[in-house]
């Protein structure tokens, strides 16, 4: 009797986007051969999202429509700007576009275990320290902002923080906002970013 066909537990689904279509030809050809990647289309399910940025595309609106922000999403850079961009837009990694394809696979790999990436071409001035005189105080966050804070950089979503915290999810959320408004942040990865630049968490 021949065995039922089974699908590969380590196999991370990846669901390429981006505004060139030569691009993402592109980054489907490199991947094709990397070992536990499969690049899938827009009607299936995929586990982490390739987002190849061009010119003006750091925005979420840029992203395909359906796009859901709990999914984790690397983008692929030209430097360092659009870095910056890709992570205040939800991405919770970065690096070049011309990146090795091992490298790209590694980075999916890690961002779909709830890591943040950042290629260490653009980790200097991403993770580089402002002017003291403007840097948060850690006094500015209450300690269950700070314990909230803590979980979101290791990339768990609202109903484990909450779990772990023995609280709301509703209350989760208000922490969340509270946090990236005294941070200045538009996302949860620019938070982490931040708070990561002045010492807050460790990445």
């Amino acid at each position: 009797m021949a065995a039922e066909p089974h699908e590969d537990r380590n196999e991370i689904r990846v669901l390429i986007v981006g505004g060139d279509p030569l691009a993402r030809e592109g980054l489907v050809s490199r991947l094709a051969s990397e070992p536990g990647v499969k690049v899938i289309g827009e009607s299936e399910r995929p586990d982490v999202i390739l987002w190849d940025l061009g010119p003006g595309d750091a925005e979420p609106s840029a992203l395909q429509p359906g796009w859901n922000p709990d999914l984790p999403l690397l983008g692929a850079v030209a430097g360092e700007a659009d870095a910056a961009g890709a992570l205040a837009a939800g991405a919770r990694g970065v690096l070049l576009r011309d990146a090795p394809p091992m490298r790209i696979a590694s980075a999916l790999r890690s961002i779909a275990c709830g890591l943040i990436v950042i290629d260490e071409a653009l980790a200097g001035n991403l993770l580089r320290l402002t002017d003291p005189a403007s840097a948060p105080d850690a006094d500015l966050l209450t300690p269950r902002e700070l314990e909230t804070l803590q979980l979101l950089a290791l990339g768990l979503p609202n109903r484990e923080i909450a779990e772990r915290l023995f609280i709301s999810e509703r209350t989760v959320k208000f922490h969340v906002n509270a946090i990236l408004s005294k941070l200045g942040a538009r996302s949860r990865t620019e938070a982490v970013v931040r708070a990561a630049r002045h010492g807050l968490v460790a990445l």
